[in-house]
């Protein structure tokens, strides 16, 4: 399978309005010239995002105002991307965390948290999917994973869980696909350095951080190249493999002291 080409193709981008999605957006444009349709919840911020993309790049850029929180979300984002039926790429990257203890989450939280992550995603992918099965278009997908869905995270315990569904769903479905031009991509990254990862509950674990420039750079290589599965960064991917080899006991019961060290001091600032 060959190589995504980028410039002047539209790729839709989820979450876009800050972190690694407004990274990614960036990059995208700036480095490959690739028209786009970007998506997320804050007006303000996207619109700030294609004045300086259309003057600093010269790509076409789309703005989408969406909740994925919602069925309604979903749909009116893949809606607006398929409109003028040239969409050749999607990067469903918009998420939601909570780090704190499990009993202390909110319900209302926890399913955003779900339907944002889960629901939200596997909505718009199975639309896209779709359209680029029955086009038979050149085409690809990446869903934005982390690390956390292979090896369980305590205290950012539903966030773990739903990204564990992500990887799962996103390497099995890849396997039916029957278009030959058209990809999945599951990204899955260990902590980045974004608004997400800014609160006084991450302050211990700032050091572990990759760059969001690093991180956004080594997703669209992942993209471009049609990668299945990817973890950027070579210590994370030695670690990856690493672990296996560990049980899985053990592995949450190191993490849980990290976690919960960081989170103790940032209850006490």
């Amino acid at each position: 399978m060959n190589n995504l080409r980028l410039n002047n193709k539209w790729v839709l981008v989820t979450g876009a309005s800050s972190g690694l999605g407004q990274e990614m957006a960036r990059q995208l444009a700036t480095l490959h010239k690739a028209n786009l349709v970007i998506a997320a919840r804050r007006a303000d911020k996207l619109e700030q995002l294609k004045a300086e993309l259309e003057k600093t790049a010269g790509v076409k850029v789309k703005v989408v105002v969406a909740d994925l929180s919602t069925i309604e979300g979903a749909d009116h984002v893949v809606a607006e991307s398929l409109a003028n039926g040239d969409l050749y790429g999607a990067i469903l990257n918009a998420g939601v965390t909570y780090f704190g203890r499990h009993s202390q989450l909110p319900w209302d939280q926890f399913e955003s948290i779900l339907k944002t992550n889960v629901i939200g995603v596997v909505r718009m992918a199975n639309a896209l999917v779709s359209h680029f099965e029955t086009s038979k278009q050149e085409g690809g997908l990446m869903l934005v994973s982390s690390m956390a869905g292979f090896f369980p995270v305590p205290y950012q315990t539903a966030y773990s869980a739903t990204k564990a569904f992500i990887n799962a769903f996103g390497n099995a479905l890849y396997n039916e696909l029957t278009n030959p031009n058209f990809s999945i991509t599951v990204f899955a990254p260990g902590g980045i350095a974004t608004e997400m990862t800014h609160g006084a509950e991450f302050g211990e674990l700032q050091g572990w951080l990759m760059p969001v420039q690093q991180a956004a750079k080594e997703a669209i290589n992942a993209f471009v190249t049609r990668k299945f599965s990817y973890v950027p960064g070579l210590m994370n991917r030695l670690g990856k493999v690493f672990m296996k080899f560990l049980p899985a006991k053990f592995i949450g019961g190191r993490m849980s002291k990290v976690y919960l060290k960081s989170l103790l001091k940032s209850e006490q600032q």
